[in-house]
């Protein structure tokens, strides 16, 4: 029987010191080899970005089970429907589904628009920093009915913006200090608020798991999307936001990676997964797979002109576990592109480094600036 091919390894180590430092450019090295290969991590892991293994490990959640996944590894993601495999998810899932449905989400448009109109920035300013500052005030204000961000929520989601491995490390006072805060507001949730749909489904944990769940993923995709309409202002006409906001999703999908345990030996073109073992899908490697997408490297809106690729775009995973969130953070990416769409927004500075931690961010600061039209 063939084994899957890996990337060159270090003595001992195997691959977990390249992991930690440059993981995208082993994942680039590995997927080169094929669609399938082999990590030296902590654990061996198989990582495959082709189509028909996505949908494999996303349609199969018998077999590939979220608990004990890297997803385990932070706190913020330890816990609710994250942590929840078959059968059991089907029902929490089809519970919460409603309340963030498109047409449930589409109520929560004003809040956010609202945020954004307060929050503009006058001048120069940095679209990481800023884009941070604002998912977390639109978050108080659509999950907790606040005016401004609420200070405990501030605190408790500081840590996910710090470098590995700050987001991974306990915070059990805070995690304290959150949990009351959502306690409270779900006894008595605000009418709009998203407090609503976890006081009648999952209470404190579920709605403590959306709220890490949506912070920087959603924050880093607004940063990517401000640099690029800075770079290009013709992405600002309103007839382009739809395509713009696939396309930033595509080539920065937040959810880089994903993982899943098998729960017993699996089977990949002739080849054996065996049971226990963890398993990698790769947005970011699907995205950019030349065999998918014409010019992957580049950003170009109109390529959503034409059908895109079964399985071959999951900027929010797919299948049954497709993110919860998905319609919530669109949402706002298409508000605030709306909000600046009779405005000018200038570059001024900053590469398109990325990233890779929990989620595909900026490597620094994107200086730009906000002007009249």
């Amino acid at each position: 029987m063939s084994t899957f091919p890996q990337p060159r390894t270090e003595p001992v180590a195997g691959h977990l010191g390249r992991w930690g430092t440059d993981p995208l450019a082993l994942m680039q090295e590995g997927a080169a080899l094929g669609p399938v290969f082999r990590l030296r991590l902590w654990r061996t892991a198989y990582v495959g970005f082709s189509p028909a293994w996505n949908r494999l490990v996303l349609g199969d959640l018998d077999t590939f089970r979220s608990r004990g996944g890297m997803s385990r590894l932070s706190p913020y993601l330890s816990d609710g429907i994250v942590q929840t495999d078959f059968p059991e998810h089907a029902d929490r899932r089809a519970a919460l589904n409603p309340g963030f449905s498109r047409t449930a989400v589409a109520s929560l448009s004003e809040q956010m628009e609202q945020v954004v109109r307060t929050l503009l920035p006058a001048g120069r300013f940095d679209a990481v920093a800023w884009s941070s500052r604002l998912v977390r005030a639109v978050l108080s204000r659509t999950f907790l009915g606040t005016g401004g961000t609420h200070p405990v929520l501030d605190d408790f989601l500081d840590p996910m913006s710090r470098p590995l491995p700050q987001p991974f490390l306990p915070r059990p006072l805070r995690f304290r200090r959150m949990n009351a805060v959502l306690a409270e507001r779900l006894r008595d949730p605000r009418s709009g608020s998203l407090a609503e749909v976890f006081a009648a489904h999952g209470g404190v944990p579920e709605m403590r798991v959306a709220l890490g769940a949506g912070y920087d993923t959603t924050a880093h995709t607004l940063a990517w999307l401000l640099r690029h309409v800075a770079l290009d202002p013709t992405h600002l006409a309103p007839e382009r936001h739809g395509h713009v906001v696939r396309e930033v999703l595509r080539l920065y999908p937040a959810g880089w990676l994903g993982s899943r345990v098998t729960r017993r030996p699996a089977e990949f073109e002739g080849r054996t997964i065996p049971a226990r073992s963890l398993v990698m899908y790769s947005p970011f490697l699907t995205h950019r797979d030349p065999s998918l997408w014409e010019r992957p490297q580049e950003f170009d809106p109109d390529r959503f002109a034409d059908k895109v690729p079964a399985w071959g775009y999951l900027p929010f995973a797919a299948g049954p576990r497709t993110c919860l969130g998905r319609h919530y953070a669109t949402l706002l990416l298409h508000v605030v592109l709306r909000v600046l769409a009779d405005r000018r927004l200038l570059f001024h500075d900053g590469d398109g480094a990325m990233r890779a931690g929990v989620t595909l961010s900026p490597a620094g600061p994107q200086q730009l600036e906000l002007v009249a039209a």
